[in-house]
């Protein structure tokens, strides 16, 4: 059996410590995460990769730019945490 931690809100019935339960998590809320996650940061690192190699010619500098536009990024997904717990919300559902 597979062991992790999640914070549940919201939900309806009692459970107690160490009760078996199954935690649901709708697909599509999966994809958005993995957009956010993976897609969108590549996509990021690829225009910036390219806008900048066509300004400056300079492949060192562009690839360290392209890079380092992962701090901003992920720096506001950490500020919009909050947010995405809202979005990405796990639910409880008992095992009979």
């Amino acid at each position: 059996m597979l062991e992790k931690e999640v914070e549940v809100f919201n939900f309806r019935n009692q459970y107690t410590k160490g009760q078996a339960v199954t935690i649901l998590f709708k697909e599509s809320k999966g994809f958005t995460a993995l957009f956010f996650g993976y897609v969108l940061p590549f996509i990021l690192i690829l225009l910036t990769l390219i806008i900048s190699n066509s300004i400056t010619n300079n492949e060192l500098f562009s690839g360290l730019l392209s890079l380092s536009i992962l701090a901003p990024y992920y720096t506001v997904l950490y500020f919009f945490r909050h947010r995405l717990k809202k979005v990405f919300n796990f639910e409880v559902e008992e095992i009979n």
